[in-house]
């Protein structure tokens, strides 16, 4: 389980854990019932950032949004927007085309639809932290990684594969369903507890965002990839941070 959770929190994550060591085939799949978990860290770490802002009484909330944004950007490496921007060249390039889409996707580039999707997911994430910090720093925030996450697995539990190759081949046909199941069930439960009244809105929008989006994957490449897989999770985190500021 240590092993497992190594890789995944190396996967998703640029913190500075131990190597793992050597990473079969199978550890892949393993790894994944721990991706809720590395969200929870996420969360953790976002959190702790804008309750040490509101502790220094920051005079400028847009700016410490913005550091706490960044932080959570490189906490990650960015490897979420890098699938969200391939996402979006492919979605709005590929013209609707199943071979032209995973053709774009390959392409290690990013056009101008990702750049600008990058660029307005960032402001709305940016824009809805800044309000949401306004207020300290809501335990929401802490939560907000960690569905974004349980979306991960509930992808992979119930979406095939796009292709042969890639994330999507290498995780979702090898992770092992009871633990994810249970992971995904424990991490609601939890989130419900120290959510209350605004869990509910949360849950919902973003099962909502999976309901459509993965109807999208199936409609144009018959599955997920691990470029469109990112891509749920910083939408996922996009709307439940502009949900949560429903709340305030």
């Amino acid at each position: 389980m240590w092993h497992a959770f190594l890789i995944a929190g190396r996967f998703l994550t640029r913190l500075p854990l131990p190597d793992p060591g050597p990473v079969a085939g199978p550890d892949f799949g393993r790894c994944a019932v721990f991706f809720p978990l590395v969200g929870l860290i996420l969360g953790s770490i976002v959190w702790g950032l804008s309750a040490l802002s509101a502790a220094v009484g920051s005079p400028a909330p847009d700016v410490a949004a913005a550091l706490v944004l960044v932080a959570w950007v490189g906490l990650t490496g960015g490897l979420h927007l890098d699938g969200l921007a391939d996402t979006a060249d492919a979605w709005i390039g590929g013209l609707g085309d199943r071979s032209r889409t995973l053709e774009i996707m390959r392409d290690p580039g990013s056009g101008p639809f990702g750049v600008i999707t990058l660029i307005l997911l960032l402001l709305c994430k940016w824009t809805a932290l800044s309000a949401l910090m306004t207020v300290g720093a809501p335990a929401g925030l802490i939560w907000i990684p960690v569905l974004a996450r349980v979306q991960l697995l509930l992808l992979m539990l119930t979406t095939p594969p796009a292709h042969a190759a890639g994330m999507g081949a290498e995780i979702g046909p090898q992770m092992p369903r009871a633990p994810a199941w249970t992971w995904v069930i424990v991490a609601l439960a939890a989130s419900a507890l120290f959510l209350g009244a605004q869990w509910l809105g949360l849950v919902a929008a973003a099962g909502a965002l999976f309901l459509l989006w993965r109807r999208s994957m199936l409609a144009r490449l018959g599955g997920f990839s691990g470029d469109t897989a990112g891509a749920l999770v910083e939408l996922s985190e996009a709307l439940l941070l502009i949900t949560a500021v429903l709340f305030l």
